[in-house]
């Protein structure tokens, strides 16, 4: 497998897949429900991914492929030699109502879920951030590199919340106020991908999220591995990404163990 190959190939998916997304955003964006009132699809998140899906099967197609709306198509998973993982618009709530900050993240892993290539495109700023194992992490072709923030009370942080937060005490709302009071800056962008791409870029210190799906956070965790910094689960486990639904943190690296004194505690069993 050439991955330099790969990566321009998908690059290029990411970027016609960006040109879909943006001549929705440019018009009305109906939505409908999944699984809960925030938990919402558009026609350009469809639309998008069956391009990706179309276009990484002309060109892989003994390969398995994840895509967030499409589920499992290629190849059967357990005989394929490679993974993909695809979401077409991570940040939907953004993009539906308007608000530009949202990305395509596509992601090429072995079969155990050990990411290879990652591609975040953020169509709105044609910002291009990529990443290849072994070969660095980079945002329009500028290598990336994590942030020298030596300690929490001087990080700027992010995360999420999950779909079912209304009806669903384990919501982040406990880690949120733990680390409000601890930290420089707390954010919440709406978009995963974006956040673990701004924190291999330097924009960010620190992540963190729960109950986060391995097409969310692909891309990202091989761009903040790439750009120097750590990724774990809560209880500082590698590898979050293969679980279903993983608990993720990730970090510059030097704040890594203050974040985690934070959240283990609040860990629901």
């Amino acid at each position: 497998m050439q991955l330099n190959n790969i990566l321009n190939d998908v690059t290029a998916i990411a970027r016609g897949a960006g040109e879909i997304i943006m001549r929705h955003f440019a018009a009305p964006i109906p939505t409908t429900l999944k699984s809960s009132r925030i938990d919402i699809v558009t026609a350009a998140d469809t639309e998008a991914e069956a391009f990706i899906v179309r276009e990484l099967l002309k060109k892989f197609p003994d390969h398995h492929i994840v895509g967030e709306e499409g589920g499992g198509q290629g190849a059967p998973a357990g005989s394929a030699p490679y993974h993909w993982f695809v979401d077409p618009i991570d940040g939907t709530v953004n993009f539906a109502s308007k608000l530009p900050h949202f990305c395509t993240s596509i992601a090429l892993t072995t079969p155990d879920r050990q990411p290879l290539v990652g591609v975040i495109y953020d169509p709105t700023r044609r910002e291009l951030f990529t990443a290849i194992r072994g070969g660095g992490a980079y945002l329009n072709g500028q290598p990336l590199r994590v942030t020298q923030t030596a300690e929490l009370l001087d990080a700027v942080v992010t995360s999420g919340f999950p779909y079912d937060k209304h009806t669903n005490p384990d919501n982040n709302l406990k880690e949120w106020a733990a680390f409000l009071v601890r930290i420089r800056g707390e954010r919440r962008l709406g978009s995963a991908a974006l956040d673990l791409a701004y924190l291999a870029a330097g924009r960010l210190d620190g992540y963190w999220e729960k109950d986060l799906k391995p097409w969310d956070a692909m891309a990202g965790v091989l761009m903040v591995l790439e750009a120097g910094g750590t990724v774990t689960d809560y209880q500082g486990e590698p590898n979050p990404q293969r679980q279903d639904r993983g608990r993720y943190v990730a970090s510059n690296g030097r704040i890594h163990a203050e974040m985690l004194q934070v959240l283990q505690p609040l860990i629901v069993r």
